[in-house]
């Protein structure tokens, strides 16, 4: 350590026409190298327009423009970023598994160290002479290479040709401090673009809040005092006469269709909800480090299935509130702990046996996947059960007013309800897309994502933009006497998942060209699928919370014989 040395790795065979093939369908892929010196993952600083990007990792190759040419990285120039530290029984500073600062004491005498505080590297191409490094032995020493090089200078990539690799490493001192390490990582570039989605974001909400205001104040306010006033003759007399809302108040709280169905996408849509908030508060309160690897996803699984009581709660209540009987809770809490699961999983089983027919390295180990079933039917499943059983020990949801026996005739209606529904999801969509493109860059392009602070905010937009469009979108339903408004409260904000999965093959198209081949491209819409899934029943069940009180509020205010 602190040592600046350059050396030497080895020397291929000659090319044959298969590994030419290989590296240069890898080079024009953008395959990328990834490193991590004691606990830090390399970084490359490229310009682009004149801009400098920080990138981590570097690719295998480099195809100049306007040429068919195809080059290979073969040297390495680290650069090593040292803090001196000066303490008392500290002789060397490095990192444990957790990301946490280790001290091993020499002595009691006053000793220095060096904390690793950054790890760049510069990737080269290079055409050696073969006769010469053949002649080396691994580690041996060779000079020093000035990047970039020209291309008569750089490693062509072509049959017979024989590619020496080597690397050379510089220790810089640096006034980084250890706690500051990863402010090189998380520095944040386009900052004004997140604050330009916040913006928009708020006038969506203070226009659909507006709109909110004028239902509740001035229509449905002046309604309820104007029919409050009335004496019982008068009020029936009125009733011969009233159109909207108040004319279907016999039918309102008439059971939907597929209760079942409905009780369990809200049971599922709560748990993921609550794991998506309370996931993303700790890791912008810093409680979640990314100098400990997997400790996002790791956090998200464990309380899913600690959620699980509350999905099972929360599915059995409402399904006790439809049918008004306990009867088939233990049915509804099985299918809330299997629904969205069982869904996640068949679709990772397909993508694995996809990728095991390929040969791929990422597919998932079968003895992970009997780790993942045995939380998913030990942890997860028992608890939706217990919580289902406290659910049917909880008081139901009273109506407010009784159910007639026979349904109400929905008037006919010039265009389709469905299609206002969908629309609806373009404003939540609204709020999301700028943040979504920044968390797909992180997922597929190797970027980090630690700006959680404005992913909480955003959050927080969603949840209110999503209870706003259900309420203004039930309440329109209703004032044209369509009683039929509880799937399509889900659906008012639920749609958003579907303009989700569309930027998402967007994002494909025209910002994922590293993707190649039908496997990469199933891969992607895989994962995308269970993405937009899981957003549709965690908005949809906002939106239908939010308009199952707004119902309940609205038809208690009626006085009803």
């Amino acid at each position: 350590m602190n040592v600046n040395e350059s050396l030497y790795l080895c020397t291929t065979s000659p090319l044959n026409e298969h590994e030419v093939k290989l590296l240069k369908q890898r080079t024009r892929d953008l395959y990328q190298v990834n490193m991590i010196l004691d606990n830090l993952p390399v970084m490359r600083i490229a310009k682009q327009n004149g801009v400098n990007i920080q990138w981590t990792g570097f690719p295998v190759g480099y195809s100049p423009p306007n040429s068919n040419d195809d080059y290979i990285i073969n040297h390495l120039k680290f650069k090593v970023l040292v803090h001196e530290y000066e303490g008392s029984g500290v002789e060397i500073i490095g990192t444990g598994e957790d990301g946490m600062a280790v001290f091993p004491k020499a002595d009691k005498k006053k000793a220095s160290g060096f904390e690793i505080v950054g790890f760049e590297v510069v990737p080269c191409s290079v055409k050696y002479d073969p006769k010469a490094m053949t002649k080396l032995h691994m580690y041996d020493k060779v000079s020093s290479v000035n990047c970039p090089l020209g291309l008569d200078k750089s490693q062509i990539i072509r049959e017979r040709e024989r590619i020496s690799f080597t690397y050379e490493v510089e220790f810089v001192k640096s006034d980084i401090r250890w706690p500051s390490r990863w402010d090189a990582y998380l520095k944040m570039e386009g900052a004004r673009v997140h604050w330009f989605s916040i913006l928009n974001s708020l006038m969506v909400i203070t226009f659909l809040a507006g709109i909110v205001f004028v239902i509740f104040l001035r229509t449905v306010r002046r309604d309820l005092t104007r029919y409050e006033e009335l004496d019982k003759e008068a009020q029936a007399q009125m009733n011969e006469e009233l159109s909207g809302w108040k004319l279907v108040v016999g039918d309102v709280f008439r059971e939907p269709d597929c209760p079942k169905l409905l009780c369990v996408m809200i049971g599922d849509g709560v748990q993921i909800m609550g794991m998506s908030a309370v996931t993303i508060v700790f890791a912008a309160f810093g409680f979640m480090s990314p100098a400990s690897r997997g400790m996002l996803l790791t956090g998200m699984i464990i309380l899913y299935l600690f959620l699980g009581i509350v999905a099972g709660y929360v599915a059995v209540r409402l399904w006790r509130t439809l049918k008004g009987t306990s009867e088939g809770w233990r049915s509804v809490s099985w299918s809330v702990a299997c629904f969205f699961p069982g869904i996640v999983f068949v679709i990772l089983t397909v993508l694995n046996f996809i990728l095991w027919g390929s040969k791929s390295t990422g597919a998932i180990p079968i003895s992970l996947y009997f780790v993942l079933l045995s939380l998913w039917f030990c942890i997860s499943v028992p608890l939706t059960l217990i919580g289902g059983f406290i659910g049917t020990r909880a008081e139901a949801i009273q109506y407010p007013v009784r159910t007639n026996q026979i349904p109400r005739e929905i008037p006919a209606r010039k265009y389709p309800s469905w299609l206002l529904v969908l629309g609806a999801g373009t404003l939540p969509f609204g709020t999301l897309f700028i943040e979504l493109f920044f968390i797909l860059s992180s997922i597929w392009l190797g970027r980090f994502y630690y700006v959680f602070g404005f992913l909480l905010i955003v959050l927080l937009l969603l949840i209110i933009v999503c209870a706003e469009v259900s309420v203004v979108l039930t309440y329109m339903h209703l004032c044209v006497e369509d009683w039929r408004w509880w799937w399509k409260a889900f659906f008012a904000s639920g749609s958003v998942s579907l303009y989700v999965f569309l930027y998402s093959i967007n994002y494909l198209v025209f910002d994922l060209q590293s993707l190649s081949g039908p496997v990469s491209a199933i891969l992607y819409l895989g994962y995308s699928m269970i993405m937009a899934i899981a957003i549709m029943l965690s908005t949809g069940t906002i939106g239908f919370i939010t308009s199952f009180y707004f119902v309940h509020y609205l038809f208690s205010s009626v006085k009803i014989d």
